[in-house]
C-alpha cells in the first residue's frame, strides 16, 4: 500500500546523510545481507519512498532505518523516517532501550522468539544499540520490578534454576545453538523470569537470581547468534547487561560488554568494539579472579589488533597468558557465567589465535587454534572445537600446507556430527570455497574432502 504524498521526513534524513539514492540502496542491501536476506532494492525504490511516500515491503523499512542510523550516528526508527509503526502491532523497538524493566523486556523478547516472529528473526545488528552500554556505565540500570505474592524463594530455588541454565549451556556447546532453543527460551520467560518476579528470603538471593537471569539472557543471545540472528542476539545481550548490573555480580556486566565487543568484531563492525572491550575490562578489574581477567585481557587484545595497534595488542596477549597462569597456580574459581565457552585456558588460546590471525601471523594463529581445540573436553564442547579446527585449517591452507589443512578439516567435520548450528554449516560452506582452487588443480585430498563436505551439507538441509 502506498501513500500519494511525498515523505518529507525521509527526504530530509537522506539529505542530512548526504547519500545518493544509489548509495543508500546499496547500504540497505548490505544490511539485509547481514541477516541472510537478499533484496533487490535500487535507487528507483528509494525515489518512490521519498517522492511518493511508498512504504518499503517487509523488513526493508528497518534496514533502511539502520542504514541511515549508521550514517548519521544516532538511532532512528521507522516512525522517525515517516514510515509509521510496523503492521500487526509489532514493536520493532523492543529490547533496544535501557529504560525499561529488563525482566518485562526479556519476557516480551522471549515470547516473540518462541513464536518465531519475523520482525525479530530478521532484525539487523544496530550500531546505535552497540553504543548504549558505553553511554550508561555510570548510570543506574533500569530496576527490575518485584511482584509480591506467592511462596518465598530460597536457596534451593535459585540453585535449581542456575543448574538448569548450566545444563542448557553445556547442551548448547555439545549440540549447537539450534538444539533445544525453543525449550530454553520458554524456560527463560516462565521459570527464570517468574523466579525474579517473586519474593526472596534475602536480598542476596534476589541478587543471585538476577545474575542467573543475566546468564540466561546471555545464553538466549548466544543461541540467536549461533542461528545467524544478529539483531535478536544483540537485544538479548542488552537485557543480560541490565540484569547483571542490577544483580551487582562482580564483573558480570563487563563480561556481557566483552561479548558485545566480540559480536561487533565478528560482524566486521569495528565501531565501539575497542571501547566496549576496554570499558568491560575496567568494570571487572580488581573485582574478578585472575583467570576471568585473562578473558577480558585477550578480548581487549583482539580489539586492539582490529584497530591496527599491533604492539599494544601483543602486550595484552602477554598479560592475558600471565593472568591465566597466575590463576591456574592459585586455583581460581571461575563463576559459571564466565564458562559459557568452556575453560578459560581454551578461550584465551582461541582468542589469541584470532589476534595473530588479524595481525597476519598465520603460523602462530594455527598453533593457537590447535592448542585451543585440544584444551576443551571433546564430549562437551563439540561445536567450538570444530570451529577452532576449521580456523586452524584455514591458516594452514593459507600457508600452503593443503594436505595438512585437509586433515584438520576432516577432523572438524568429524567433530560436527550431531551439532545443529548455522555457524558450523557456514564454516563447511567456506571450507568448500577454500578448496575450490586446489580441487580444480587436481589435488586429490581437496577433491575427496570437498565431496565429504558436500554430502555433509546435503544431510543438514
Amino acid at each position: 500500500m502506498t501513500q500519494r504524498t511525498a515523505n518529507h521526513q525521509l527526504k530530509a534524513l537522506v539529505d542530512e546523510a548526504d547519500m545518493s539514492y544509489e548509495t543508500l540502496a546499496r547500504a540497505v542491501r548490505a544490511i539485509a545481507l547481514e541477516v541472510g536476506v537478499r533484496l533487490g532494492t535500487n535507487k528507483s525504490a528509494v525515489h518512490h519512498w521519498t517522492a511518493y511516500g511508498a512504504i518499503p515491503d517487509g523488513q526493508t523499512a528497518t534496514y533502511l532505518a539502520e542504514a541511515l542510523s549508521r550514517r548519521l550516528g544516532r538511532r532512528l526508527t521507522r516512525e522517525d523516517l515517516g514510515l509509521g509503526a510496523p503492521k500487526g502491532g509489532e514493536d520493532d523497538n523492543i529490547g533496544l532501550t535501557l529504560d525499561a524493566d529488563p525482566i518485562e523486556t526479556l519476557i516480551a523478547l522471549g515470547e516473540a522468539d518462541v513464536n518465531r516472529r519475523r520482525f525479530l528473526a530478521a532484525s539487523a545488528y544496530s550500531l546505535a544499540t552497540a553504543a548504549l552500554p558505553l553511554q550508561c556505565v555510570q548510570e543506574a540500570a533500569a530496576r527490575t520490578r518485584a511482584v509480591l505474592g506467592g511462596a518465598v524463594a530460597g536457596r534451593a530455588d535459585v540453585d535449581a534454576v542456575r543448574d538448569m541454565v548450566k545444563l542448557f549451556m553445556d547442551m548448547d556447546e555439545r549440540h549447537g545453538g539450534q538444539h533445544g532453543r525453543t525449550a530454553f527460551t520458554q524456560y527463560l520467560v516462565t521459570d527464570i523470569a517468574g523466579l525474579c518476579r517473586g519474593r526472596f528470603a534475602t536480598e542476596d538471593l534476589r541478587a543471585e537470581a538476577l545474575s542467573v537471569a543475566s546468564a540466561g539472557a546471555h545464553l538466549a543471545g548466544w543461541k540467536a547468534y549461533d542461528s545467524g540472528e544478529q539483531g535478536l542476539a544483540q537485544r538479548y545481550y542488552l537485557q543480560s547487561l541490565l540484569l547483571a548490573r542490577n544483580s551487582g555480580a562482580p564483573g558480570q556486566d563487563g563480561f556481557v560488554m566483552r561479548t558485545m565487543s566480540q559480536q561487533g568484531m565478528k560482524l566486521h563492525r569495528p565501531e565501539h568494539c575497542l571501547a566496549l572491550a576496554e570499558t568491560g575490562w575496567n568494570q571487572a578489574k580488581g573485582r574478578v579472579d585472575a583467570r576471568v581477567e585473562a578473558l577480558f585481557a585477550i578480548t581487549h587484545a583482539h580489539a586492539l589488533a582490529k584497530a591496527g595497534q599491533r604492539q599494544r595488542a601483543l602486550t595484552d596477549v602477554d598479560r592475558a597468558h600471565a593472568a591465566l597462569a597466575a590463576g591456574d597456580r592459585a586455583g581460581d574459581e571461575v563463576p559459571f557465567w564466565a564458562l559459557v565457552w568452556g575453560p578459560p585456558t581454551a578461550t584465551v588460546h582461541s582468542r589469541t589465535a584470532k589476534v595473530f590471525e588479524t595481525l597476519g601471523d598465520r603460523r602462530n594463529a594455527a598453533r593457537q587454534y590447535a592448542t585451543a581445540a585440544a584444551s576443551r573436553p571433546g564430549t562437551t564442547y563439540a561445536r567450538i572445537i570444530a570451529l577452532d579446527l576449521v580456523a586452524q585449517a584455514e591458516q594452514q591452507a593459507k600457508q600452503g600446507s593443503i594436505e595438512q589443512a585437509c586433515t584438520t578439516w576432516d577432523r572438524a567435520i568429524d567433530t560436527m556430527a550431531g551439532v545443529k548450528s548455522a555457524r558450523t554449516l557456514k564454516a563447511v560452506r567456506s571450507l568448500r570455497a577454500d578448496l575450490r582452487p586446489y580441487r580444480t588443480r587436481g589435488v586429490r585430498c581437496a577433491a575427496e574432502l570437498d565431496e565429504r563436505a558436500r554430502l555433509f551439507l546435503a544431510s543438514h538441509r
